[in-house]
């Protein structure tokens, strides 16, 4: 039985490795990358959740002094109260001594002054510890505000993260470049939420 054609599987299988290897190449090429970039996203990442973390932690450190300051405001006003009724008592007193055709004891006329001293002394402070209550609100505000950046950077940068563990898995460079573009936007809304400060 006379053979059939002969093909020369040497050169097709020296051919096929050639291919294998130029495609090993340019596949380690864009996974050393891919796992490139996703380290210094998952660098960033972290960096960007610590800078959240302190953010809203600083905030809420002075809401709570700002609580406190709101508590010693009202006690203050309380205060004022006290001693704006007790002035009072003593003016309703001197009222009736006067209808009475007598005069309010020193004494009363002292502790009125005093009372209304302390009523107008009382409310300044009142006022400062309401002042210093803002103050600490608005820092806590924009304290608040740059941790919300920071979280959103976070949030897309642990996204790109999880892209570029797939383009590695798929070896796909549409993934990887949609990967890189997430950990862009990312870092630029980190560098936002740090030039807010």
């Amino acid at each position: 039985m006379p053979e059939g054609p002969e093909v020369d599987t040497d050169k097709l299988r020296e051919t096929i490795d050639e291919e294998i290897e130029k495609e090993e190449s340019a596949s380690g090429h864009l996974l050393r990358t891919i796992a490139l970039t996703t380290a210094v996203l998952a660098a960033l990442a972290a960096i960007a959740s610590l800078e959240a973390g302190a953010t809203v932690n600083e905030a809420l450190a002075l809401k709570t002094e700002a609580t406190q300051l709101q508590a010693k405001a009202s006690d203050q006003w309380a205060y004022y109260q006290a001693k704006g009724i007790k002035a009072t008592v003593i003016d309703a007193t001197r009222n009736s001594l006067a209808a009475l055709d007598k005069t309010l004891p020193d004494e009363l006329a002292k502790n009125q002054e005093r009372y209304v001293k302390e009523q107008r002394d009382s409310k300044e402070e009142a006022e400062k510890l309401e002042k210093e209550r803002d103050l600490k609100n608005e820092e806590s505000e924009h304290l608040m505000h740059r941790h919300h950046y920071f979280a959103q950077s976070v949030a897309l940068l642990q996204v790109s993260i999880a892209l570029g563990a797939v383009a590695a898995l798929t070896r796909r460079r549409p993934v990887w470049i949609g990967s890189t573009l997430l950990g862009l936007a990312g870092a630029a809304i980190f560098g936002w939420a740090f030039l807010l400060h």
